[in-house]
């Protein structure tokens, strides 16, 4: 996704368990019922809740819509954590209100409200930029407190991170490095570990998959480098695409060049715990509905065949 660079405006579950380290109305006036996929049915996430694994999506897959209308969809999908971003749209009839980190108290409690109401959680937002800047620091923590969020997906100027590890210590809210590629500051798994690796466990990785092929890394690679520090994961599977050479498109997991299975089975085998989140960034309406449930169905099968896996391995 893009990074936000806050305005002051109003502006995937068990998959990692049993391995051994742990490392979480209408725009137009048609109806949105009118243009959604619908809901999928339930889930059979049992394997995937077995192995520790929670399956939720970063709004910013849905950003041809409002907040509201990603919990819907994220709901309709069967998907239990969304992380926000911020500047997006609260909903149809509040298309003046953005998602921000000052909104007005009465938004705020109506966007918690949406999430207990469709029994999904914002358990994090982002992505940020954080500077060397304390009061606008403190004013994305308490956003994230108020949210009841557990952490923040961000891109911090170096200044920034001993004031940012003392928040985070402060506020027990977790800090997740984010990978945009090339030439951005993070997308080398190895410069994050600069950052982090000898500071308190609150501060760690939010591992994009599809950025890091956009920088010529290999996926499964880099998580194998990040091992004990991811806090979250924006999970693609990308490939090149045919009429731009050398950028890439997301493509439904398991069908692009990313191998999804061998990043899941990465995660298993560091016994990571937390939240993988769905993030597709081209396609919009029924199409981008229709890609991110083949996401969801692909990541509960493949949960299925690996926890098989672990059960087969505990036998030997």
């Amino acid at each position: 996704m893009r990074l936000t660079i806050f305005k002051s405006t109003i502006t995937l579950a068990a998959l990692f368990a049993l391995a051994g380290v742990a490392a979480f109305g209408p725009r137009d006036g048609a109806s949105r019922a009118d243009q959604s996929a619908g809901p999928a049915g339930p889930r059979n996430s049992a394997a995937a809740d077995s192995l520790g694994l929670t399956l939720g999506t970063q709004a910013w897959t849905f950003r041809d819509r409002t907040a509201f209308e990603a919990i819907d969809i994220a709901a309709d999908l069967g998907l239990t954590n969304i992380e926000l971003f911020l500047e997006q749209k609260l909903s149809p009839e509040h298309q003046d209100i953005e998602v921000a980190t000052n909104m007005p108290t009465e938004f705020r409690e109506a966007l918690k409200k949406k999430l207990r109401d469709r029994n999904v959680v914002a358990s994090s937002f982002g992505v940020v930029r954080f500077k060397s800047d304390e009061k606008d620091a403190r004013a994305k923590f308490d956003f994230a407190r108020s949210m009841g969020m557990s952490a923040i997906s961000c891109e911090p100027e170096p200044d920034a991170w001993d004031m940012l590890e003392k928040l985070a210590v402060e506020y027990n809210i977790r800090l997740a490095v984010h990978n945009h590629p090339k030439p951005s500051r993070y997308w080398n798994p190895d410069i994050v570990l600069e950052s982090v690796a000898h500071r308190s466990k609150l501060l760690g990785a939010c591992a994009d998959t599809g950025h890091w092929p956009r920088s010529g890394l290999t996926p499964v690679d880099q998580l194998k480098k990040l091992e004990g520090r991811i806090i979250e994961l924006h999970f693609k599977d990308v490939a090149p695409d045919p009429a731009k050479p050398g950028e890439y498109l997301d493509r439904p997991w398991g069908t692009g060049h990313g191998d999804a299975k061998a990043m899941l089975r990465e995660l298993v085998r560091q016994n990571f715990k937390g939240v993988v989140l769905v993030e597709y960034e081209n396609t919009e309406g029924k199409e981008l509905e229709e890609n991110v449930r083949k996401c969801v169905a692909f990541f509960d099968s493949a949960a299925a065949e690996i926890a098989k896996e672990v059960e087969a391995a505990k036998k030997k």
